[in-house]
């Protein structure tokens, strides 16, 4: 091992190459069921340069390299090493905005940029970026949106991997790599056989001058070759920036609460909602989820569960630049009336609940601790895409299945968000434990198994495979396994990113 640290202090310095027991031993292992493994050591990068230069030594080296962009907590897995002897490659001290573009809408990253140091930023300028439902203060924004965590606004989802374009990434050769507007005509002019992409702030203030945009995600070429690091775990490249596409700061922002005794009544309304795309923010929580969101503590959570209504769809509405009060009084007259017809009526507050409160919460980060693990301590979720009209069978599978399980179905909390527009909606549901509790903890294993094996057999789409999920997904389709394989191998042939996530 010395030998390997030596080397790698070589190219982060020695601060940067962290092997105490501590560290290690928090690295290992994450929220979820994933069996432990230690890593080697901990390397932190402070640029692209030195993170090529880790990718090119694992190459040397036959070491494996695991991403992580995002702080503690950890919940999926893909942060915990699956064999012995790996890297860990903490892109936290990358943390640089690099650019904002009030005229074009847009922001460029570092990976260890958070939500909470980026929102604050961007509302200076006058913008804001489409979140996922309360994300942790230490999470990445590039790692959720590379892993497609799903955005609470679908009027702007135009794909799944939205709010991405273009990005820089080392690949698992070691090669470094450029996708959409910002891929092309960058090269920096050198007497070297090997030629070296243009510095980003120069190619960024090259760009000004002719007003060009880093919105245009496709290429080089007509390819999205972004959609390869996308859910990819790591596997693919490590990121070194993206461009992300912004939104203008409202002026006027008003949220309504429209409850229900179950999610059919609530689904008809938002297909209507998704068609004319009034809306902005639109989402839909049973008691559970909301409470966990609105509550500061398990006697708090338990309380709001008793009031709150079983089922919660949130709507905002906004106004910017041009008549904002009249566009969402306007607004709101209309959305009423097809409320109306629905069965369903909006609320500015409902028992246990207000707009504020709610508004207040789904536009920030999380607060600490994260909100899913105030009520017990540990938290598991299942989540996966289908289509709006098929939520209601797969929440009474999810339902039974706990109640088979002798786990209370009023502790599952259940989070349905339209996506792309509202052609897809991601499910997710949530089943809090005491991780302190070795009979709860195998209770939930086994619930946490179980439903993911039946509710595959469902029809639910697992698109982003973390643990046992891979096989369930990679199982069904031979070929597309075959070819992300033959990919692979072409941008990491020796398989030092990430191995033994997905089907590699």
């Amino acid at each position: 091992m010395a030998g390997k640290k030596d080397e790698l202090i070589k190219i982060v310095g020695a601060e940067n190459v962290i092997n105490d027991q501590v560290t290690l031993d928090a690295y290992s292992q994450d929220h979820s069921f994933i069996p432990p493994m230690k890593p080697l050591m901990v390397v932190k990068p402070k640029n692209a340069d030195e993170v090529q230069g880790i990718v090119k030594w694992a190459n040397q080296s036959k070491t494996s390299l695991v991403p992580v962009s995002s702080g503690k907590p950890h919940f999926r897995g893909d942060t915990v090493p699956s064999s012995g002897g790996a890297v860990i490659v903490d892109l936290s001290e990358m943390n640089r905005i690099i650019m904002m573009d009030r005229r074009n809408r847009v922001a460029i990253v570092e990976p260890g940029v958070t939500f909470s140091e980026l929102q604050p930023e961007l509302a200076k300028e006058g913008l804001r970026l489409p979140m996922p439902l309360l994300p942790r203060t230490s999470k990445s924004v590039l790692g959720s949106v590379l892993e497609r965590e799903p955005i609470i606004n679908p009027r702007y989802a135009w794909s799944l991997t939205e709010p991405l374009r273009c990005l820089e990434t080392v690949m698992g050769n070691g090669d470094m790599f450029r996708t959409g507007e910002l891929a092309g005509a960058n090269v920096s002019t050198s007497t070297s056989r090997v030629a070296k992409p243009m510095p980003i702030e120069e190619l960024l203030e090259k760009r000004r001058k002719t007003q060009e945009t880093a919105l245009y995600q496709y290429g080089p070429g007509q390819f999205n070759y972004h959609k390869l690091l996308s859910a990819a775990q790591g596997t693919m490249g490590i990121v070194t920036w993206a461009s992300l596409r912004c939104e203008v700061l409202p002026k006027v922002h008003r949220f309504f609460l429209v409850p229900s005794e179950g999610p059919d009544n609530l689904i008809g309304f938002a297909y209507k909602l998704l068609r004319i795309r009034f809306h902005d923010e639109l989402l839909l929580l049973n008691r559970s989820s909301l409470a966990s969101i609105l509550g500061e503590g398990t006697e708090q959570i338990m309380g709001l569960r008793k009031e709150l209504p079983p089922w919660v769809l949130i709507l905002g509405l906004t106004g910017r630049d041009i008549m904002p009060e009249e566009k969402v009084a306007c607004r709101e007259k209309d959305i009423g009336d097809i409320a109306q017809q629905c069965g369903v009526r909006l609320e500015s507050a409902i028992p246990g609940a207000s707009d504020g409160q709610v508004g207040e919460a789904v536009l920030n980060p999380s607060k600490e601790p994260y909100w899913k693990l105030v009520n017990k301590g540990g938290c598991q979720d299942i989540f996966f895409l289908t289509t709006l009209n098929r939520v209601p069978e797969f929440v009474m599978t999810m339902y039974s299945l706990a109640e088979a399980f002798k786990y209370s179905p009023s502790d599952v909390g259940v989070y349905i968000q339209p996506t792309h527009l509202g052609t897809s909606c991601h499910v997710e549901f949530s089943l809090p434990f005491d991780p302190g509790d070795e009979s709860e903890v195998a209770k939930v294993q086994g619930l946490f198994t179980t439903a993911s094996e039946e509710l595959s057999k469902q029809g639910a789409f697992y698109s982003r495979p973390y643990g046992i999920w891979a096989d369930m997904a990679y199982s069904r389709n031979a070929e597309h396994t075959s070819l992300s394989r033959e990919l692979k191998g072409l941008f990491d042939p020796n398989t030092v990113l990430n191995p033994g996530k997905l089907c590699f």
